[in-house]
């Protein structure tokens, strides 16, 4: 019998993130001034993101110290576990091995405490007292509640008005860690109001939510913005995640060949991922392919133009070089709320742009089909976001059946999908509605993008 899991000791926690930026051939694009066009540097970022933040997000140091406090933390749930998943490879009559990095295991059942953990302590150290964020399915909200409950913070955070309905459980989440929870497009803020009298039933995006939580940080002294995508630094906590998998593939005597993991702003991605990119970017690995798997819907990788634009509805945000469909861009109520950002963070954006990593997109019901196979097989509901990877290394393990290669493959498990039954419900009954943005919509979406 195949061993199928493999452990770390608490001692085993990462104790430095890994900066990718580091290892990259060229540097990265740096975020533009909207007015003047011209690079910001850290005073521009000051009034919504703590110093050392702004410091992480900028440098260029291959190993950033992870603070003791975060660490105890993190001990909570990690080092989370590496899973073979025998029982899927025998499903699918594959050659292929099929691992996976299981996140769900962290309190709010994701990945995203990674990194909010990571921002609670460092705004708690400078002496900030409330964060206001965005989320889209919840995930990240109910992380930063937790996060902020932990170090003494409070917690606002504007949900994508269509995912407040479609996932109740999310807020009472947040509640229950003492956030508070507002459905965006909303009253709360001047944008939320501009938006809701142009379209009283607008069913918000990520980008409007976005919009309102930076709004309501600029306001208010006592507050910052927290993101929990996207950005340098939040790729960066999330490294943890492909620092413990290195180590767990060592104790499996294996190394992928293949690696998958869903994509909306990037970052579960990104930490899975790029600490084996280090090794193809300097050479020790060259042949190593990373797929970010994204929904047809929200095309951002597949579709979306590499150019400058703004992170936000409301073109608050610098401008930042990415793949994007344009900042105006609201998207179809797919359930996989996690995933419809017009965006992508610039590191993933780069390293696509490069051929460093590849992209591909699906539709929602043939990866709800992909996680209700994985569901049977390994026992894990996964989360609609997390499907499209699963999808990803099922079809590659399919491959592999035609060809007889036996090829390492790894997916990215980010987070369960317990709050998200409802979303199955509707698959499981035949009332999921593929949706597909097409190219015309892409390059309507791009007219009101800035010229740089």
């Amino acid at each position: 019998m195949a061993q199928t899991k493999f452990m770390l000791d608490e001692e085993e926690i990462p104790k430095a993130w890994y900066n990718i930026q580091a290892d990259l051939p060229t540097p990265l694009a740096p975020p533009l001034n909207p007015a003047t066009k011209k690079p910001i540097g850290p005073e521009d970022l000051a009034p919504i993101f703590p110093m050392e933040l702004i410091k992480q997000e900028v440098s260029t140091e291959r190993w950033i110290p992870i603070p003791e406090e975060v660490r105890e933390v993190y001990r909570l749930w990690r080092p989370s576990p590496l899973y073979r998943a025998v029982r899927l490879e025998r499903a699918l009559k594959t050659p292929a091995k099929i691992y996976y990095k299981w996140e769900g295991v962290s309190p709010p059942g994701s990945h995203k405490p990674n990194t909010a953990v990571a921002q609670a302590y460092f705004n708690m150290k400078e002496g900030v007292e409330r964060l206001a964020t965005e989320t889209g399915a919840g995930q990240w909200g109910s992380a930063l509640a937790f996060g902020t409950r932990l170090f003494g913070l409070k917690c606002t955070v504007y949900m994508v008005h269509v995912s407040y309905d479609q996932k109740p459980y999310r807020r009472i989440m947040m509640e229950s860690w003492g956030a508070e929870c507002i459905p965006s497009p909303s009253e709360r803020t001047e944008y939320g109001k501009k938006v809701l009298k142009e379209d009283p039933k607008c069913p918000g995006s990520l980008g409007i939510a976005i919009s309102e939580a930076i709004e309501d940080a600029a306001k208010h002294e006592d507050t910052k913005y927290s993101l929990g995508s996207v950005l340098n630094h939040v790729l960066l906590h999330q490294t943890v995640v492909g620092l413990e998998a290195k180590k767990q593939f060592e104790l499996a005597g294996d190394y992928p060949d293949v690696m998958f993991g869903c994509v909306g702003g990037g970052s579960n991605f990104s930490g899975a991922v790029f600490p084996f990119l280090a090794d193809k970017l300097t050479g020790k690995n060259p042949e190593l392919k990373a797929v970010a798997c994204e929904p047809k819907a929200c095309p951002t990788l597949t579709k979306g133009l590499y150019m400058y634009d703004h992170g936000d509805t409301a073109r608050m945000t610098p401008l930042i070089m990415m793949y994007t469909l344009g900042h105006g861009f609201i998207p179809p109520p797919i359930h996989a709320g996690g995933l419809r950002y017009h965006g992508d963070a610039p590191l993933l954006c780069k390293l696509v742009k490069e051929k460093v990593v590849d992209a591909t997109a699906y539709h929602q019901n043939e990866v709800f089909k992909a996680a209700i196979t994985f569901a049977q097989t390994e026992g894990i509901l996964v989360a609609p976001e997390t499907a499209h990877c699963v999808k990803g290394a099922i079809d590659e393990a399919l491959r592999c059946k035609e060809t007889g290669e036996e090829k390492i493959i790894f997916f990215a498990n980010s987070g369960h999908g317990h709050f998200d039954l409802a979303a199955y419900d509707s698959y499981l009954r035949g009332k999921l509605i593929d949706y597909e943005y097409s190219s015309e919509s892409v390059k309507e979406a791009l007219k009101k993008v800035p010229k740089v």
